[in-house]
């Protein structure tokens, strides 16, 4: 019999808890890197590369560099968070210290245990966004109030790269050969989806290539609304991140009951 789902989401957010128990116990370490990160990047491209760059043509108006880079990594910083946690972290929640065998003693199933993870991997995303978003604040690279709309973009692109993370840890047979999505999925992401330069700059056919990652429209989304704008266009970028995430989580967990129950 299936549970309702109110009972799903009562003990999925266990998962969660326990997971912020323990956050709680090493937030100091988790503080630094998105605080000091976007500072290093603005100071590095603001006051070098920003005065040989000069400035960016973004949908028809033009920006400075530093302008232009910070709401990207805002994006970079959400898709590092969730992904580097449903992946490496939970591998070794999984295999080394063994906390879903634990867990699977109790009345979780593993789709909650899964689903858990998935939803403290974004939250991780919007922990690091929030410190970030003071930090670009104090550049005056974000307009308020629609800023404040990137804490539910940082939930919604967490759980994106959640799941396909998820996904990944479903299928490595080590955690070293980690080594393989990140370089061949989140490094090319990381370089190619409007993050450093525009995505009209790239030839016709990896401009096409660069809509079907979801880094391009976590950009696009930051980009826009850190720069204050909020039109009906964006509904493909969240619309494209919903769909990303409602295939790529049942996936996730299908994948992760076959590892787990083998």
């Amino acid at each position: 019999m299936k549970s309702p789902p109110i009972a799903v989401i009562r003990r999925t957010s266990r998962i969660w808890q326990r997971n912020w128990t323990v956050y709680r116990q090493t937030w100091k370490i988790s503080f630094v890197p998105p605080l000091l990160e976007p500072l290093f990047y603005l100071l590095a491209f603001g006051v070098g590369l920003s005065a040989l760059v000069g400035e960016v043509s973004y949908r028809g108006e033009a920006l400075s560099y530093v302008a232009f880079i910070a709401p990207a990594l805002v994006a970079i910083n959400i898709m590092n968070n969730a992904f580097f946690e449903n992946t490496y972290a939970s591998f070794v929640r999984m295999y080394y210290q063994k906390t879903f065998d634990a867990i699977l003693a109790t009345p979780l199933s593993l789709t909650e245990i899964i689903l858990g993870e998935i939803v403290w991997g974004a939250t991780k995303s919007v922990i690091g966004t929030a410190i970030m978003l003071v930090v670009i604040s104090a550049f005056g690279l974000i307009a308020y109030p629609h800023g404040l709309l990137l804490l539910p973009v940082a939930l919604l692109g967490g759980l994106a790269f959640g799941a396909i993370a998820m996904l990944f840890t479903s299928v490595v047979p080590n955690i070293e050969t980690f080594n393989l999505p990140v370089f061949l999925f989140v490094t090319p992401m990381f370089l190619f989806s409007g993050t450093f330069f525009p995505v009209d700059t790239l030839p016709v056919w990896f401009r096409s290539l660069a809509l079907f990652l979801p880094l391009t429209h976590l950009v696009r989304l930051t980009r826009d609304l850190a720069y204050g704008r909020l039109d009906l266009s964006l509904l493909w970028a969240v619309g494209y991140l919903l769909l990303f995430c409602a295939i790529v989580t049942p996936l996730a967990i299908g994948r992760m009951r076959r590892r787990l129950i083998r």
